[in-house]
């Protein structure tokens, strides 16, 4: 049966998934630019065909993966209507997801086309609609939640996340945007299934008990 699935949420010793002051030229916050030098280090060790912990999380979140789902802040830096919709993602003309891409955002826009395979659309629907969609598009595969924190809490509280993979980074944020704040009985239901480091993070996955 597909999944729903979340992997490679960077979060800090004190639990923020994102630092303050979130904005183009600080997408993930005043202070966590360093917290993901860990995935960007295993990217390039798993195109190099290097293998260790950090290279085996990330190589799993790509498996079997047939559709995204993300929060506008994800998507862009930009809060509010749109001014314009020429703004099209982080992540240039051929983005790295190849599938459909489930936009949260209380500000619709037309779908767009990218290089690829990928396609943004932008819903304010329920989170159970957008999960029912996003498993429609994915045929058969497991669905991932790409981020940010706001979303992932989401998905927790409506206790439909299958996987959740933390990076647990040696580092005490202070501030910012907390991932495991608000959830009320949302993580009851899960369980820590593994837990191992490296010398960059503390990998830990939760699944459904």
């Amino acid at each position: 049966m597909p999944k729903l699935r979340v992997h490679n949420i960077t979060v800090s010793l004190d639990g923020y998934a994102a630092g303050p002051n979130q904005r183009l030229e600080h997408p993930l916050g005043e202070g966590f630019e360093e917290m993901h030098d860990w995935m960007f280090a295993a990217m390039r060790d798993h195109a190099d065909g290097r293998t260790g912990v950090d290279v085996d999380h990330v190589a799993r979140s790509e498996e079997n993966i047939g559709a995204t789902i993300m929060g506008r802040n994800m998507f862009g830096p930009h809060r509010g209507p749109w001014q314009d919709e020429s703004w099209k993602g982080w992540w240039g003309a051929n983005p790295p997801y190849h599938n459909d891409v489930f936009v949260h955002t209380h500000h619709l826009r037309p779908s767009v086309p990218m290089e690829g395979g990928t396609t943004f659309h932008f819903t304010d629907e329920p989170v159970e609609t957008v999960l029912a969609r996003a498993f429609e598009a994915a045929d058969g595969k497991d669905v991932r939640i790409g981020g940010g924190a706001a979303t992932v809490q989401q998905y927790l509280r409506a206790g439909l996340i299958d996987e959740l993979h933390l990076a647990v980074f040696p580092k005490l944020l202070g501030s910012g945007e907390r991932l495991l704040d608000n959830l009320g009985d949302g993580v009851d239901g899960y369980r820590v299934s593994e837990l191992v480091s490296s010398p960059a993070v503390t990998h830990a996955v939760l699944v459904r008990r």
